[in-house]
């Protein structure tokens, strides 16, 4: 529907939809009134307890994995113990305060936000919708924070801190601090905060009323044009509410000014640390003030360039700048980039990360059944995965990082510029990948080991040994016992294969700390249990009616997580979930 044109039918529309929106709004307000006391106390009393719960153990294991690691030397050991201390004492309150103060923004907003989503058109039902979406959904939400938090706290915590005590130090060399220059790296953070804080709010104060009037000024030009986002009916009292809170925001933004200016000005001492020259943190002292005037101007449109001088604080520029050029090696996915012609003909598809994790989890499915059926994967592997056991990382680790290679292989076989994924109907590139940390960690090094692939040429042969190499490089001896393959003649390809599996190991381990991996790992085996049980119904009921069909056994792959992993939660013994396994058919896909 186009837009009324004209500033008096603008003005009529706006007066005509008020009142529908006043009543969503009320609605809104309604259901996040009965949600928010509901969703606070499960955020408040889940989360807390999770934190204060844990903290004697954080503080213990913490301190051990520190003064126990071989990779740091003792200086640099009781620096980072005395960072740690003060981090941990703040934690508790830190996160008990987080928790209240997200949990009643999460329990309020969200009903609100989801009523006038379900009147945007996609929902057939917009009257059911506007009142039950919001509700549970938004319990569920909270559930699920807590239930991420307590991965973050318990299994991705401990994860980075037994790599930090068991790992050595790298070239035989721990990392060691120059104690001399941590008094002069202090004076320059003291300098730093001082100089950077008041001249930064001296900055910020100056630009304040530039960003106020003109703020203001741009949103009554789409007010009166409709441009923007005056440009939807429903967005409309939304962006009346912001030409009303624009002064909020401005005020927002020059308090964010001065709370930026901390770490701006305490790197200071990172550079004197780095450069082994205090002049150098003086110059970047100055030069901070320089890049944050000329960032705002950029921000708030003003003439470019600043009045502060940036002088040179770095030693060496243009040397590093070449060693890190000729180290690293451009893949062929960063060096064609797509053409303009190709952009403004096939719409860009932008990816969510979900949506990645998503095709990860599939591929665990489905080469997990094979893995299975090939006995690969076994009994122990199961119960060494549930009993976080090094040997288990088969199944948390190697599994998922053998659908990663699967998937760099089929990709690389195509010729594709990106990564192909859901059975090539989804291509992740440089141009749709999603725009967070998450994506940008580790989407360039996989397609980095994409073209290495694709470069090395990979003959069947080369692609199982691989393959078994990525599975089982978490357990060395059945790594030695099992024939996982005949390996490369050449002891060069061996290496580069063995380098490569440990590299994409080290991804996915990475990749496994995230907190809905783990949540999202076991939802996607409920899944398979749901599918095969459908299945299970449809051969009994060709059985019935007479249909000739060879019976097969349950999925080794199912049965061995059903009946670890759920047998505690639906109340079965051993003994009965195997009766319930003979008797069932499927076929394994």
């Amino acid at each position: 529907m186009e837009p009324p044109r004209g500033f008096f039918a603008s003005v009529w529309n706006f007066i005509r939809f008020l009142p529908y929106f006043i009543s969503l709004l009320i609605l809104g307000v309604l259901k996040g009134v009965i949600v928010f006391p509901i969703v606070l106390i499960i955020l408040t009393v889940g989360n807390c307890s999770l934190i204060l719960g844990l903290w004697p153990v954080h503080l213990f294991y913490t301190f051990y994995c520190i003064w126990s690691t071989k990779q740091l030397g003792p200086a640099l050991k009781f620096l980072i113990s005395i960072c740690a201390l003060v981090i941990l004492y703040l934690w508790p309150f830190i996160g008990i305060a987080t928790s209240i103060i997200g949990g009643a923004a999460y329990g309020f907003l969200s009903p609100v936000f989801a009523t006038f989503q379900a009147v945007d058109g996609r929902t057939t039902n917009a009257f059911y919708h506007s009142i039950y979406d919001g509700t549970w959904d938004t319990v569920k939400g909270s559930l699920t924070i807590v239930r991420d938090l307590k991965d973050v706290l318990y299994h991705s915590y401990f994860s980075i801190m037994d790599d930090l005590r068991l790992q050595g130090p790298p070239d035989g060399k721990y990392y060691e601090i120059r104690v001399l220059y941590i008094p002069l790296a202090l004076l320059a953070v003291e300098l730093g905060l001082v100089v950077d804080m008041s001249m930064i709010m001296l900055i910020a104060a100056c630009k304040f009323p530039y960003m106020l009037f003109k703020g203001w000024r741009r949103l009554f030009q789409d007010c009166i044009g409709r441009e923007g986002p005056f440009l939807e009916t429903i967005c409309v009292p939304f962006a009346g509410l912001a030409i009303l809170l624009w002064p909020m925001a401005v005020i927002a933004a020059f308090f964010g000014s001065i709370l930026a200016s901390v770490p701006l000005g305490a790197y200071a001492g990172v550079v004197v640390y780095q450069e082994c020259s205090f002049w150098s943190g003086l110059c970047y002292i100055v030069a901070s003030l320089s890049l944050y005037d000329e960032y705002s101007n950029d921000v708030l449109d003003m003439p470019e360039g600043s009045c502060f001088p940036r002088p040179q604080y770095r030693k060496k520029t243009a040397s590093r700048t070449n060693s890190r050029a000729d180290s690293l090696s451009r893949p062929d996915s960063f060096k064609n980039p797509p053409s303009s012609t190709n952009a403004i003909n096939v719409p860009i598809l932008e990816l969510k990360p979900l949506e990645l994790l998503d095709g990860l989890f599939k591929g665990c499915q489905h080469h997990g059944e094979i893995m299975v059926s090939q006995g690969v994967i076994t009994q122990k592997d199961i119960e060494d995965a549930k009993s976080s056991k090094d040997s288990g990382q088969v199944i948390s680790i190697g599994l998922p990082a053998y659908c990663i290679l699967k998937t760099l292989i089929h990709s690389a076989k195509a010729n594709s510029a990106g990564i192909l994924l859901n059975n090539d109907s989804t291509e992740i590139t440089s141009t749709n990948r999603p725009r967070d940390t998450f994506s940008e960690w580790f989407f360039n090094p996989l397609l980095i080991i994409k073209d290495q692939i694709k470069a090395g040429n990979l003959s069947d042969s080369d692609e199982e040994y691989l393959g078994k190499l990525v599975l089982l490089s978490g357990d060395p001896e059945r790594l030695r016992d099992l024939n996982i393959g005949s390996p490369p003649e050449s002891e060069l390809r061996r290496a580069e294969f063995e380098a490569l599996a440990r590299r994409l190991r080290g991804i996915t381990k990475s990749i496994s700390r995230f907190p809905t991996f783990k949540r999202r790992f076991e939802s996607s085996i409920k899944i398979i249990l749901e599918e095969l049980a459908k299945k299970n119904c449809d051969s009994r009921k060709s059985e019935d009616t007479g249909t000739q069909r060879t019976p097969r056994s349950k999925s080794m792959f199912v049965r061995m997580f059903s009946e670890n992993s759920f047998k505690n939660r639906h109340g079965k013994s051993d003994q009965e979930a195997q009766l319930v396994d003979t008797d069932r058919d499927v076929e394994i896909q």
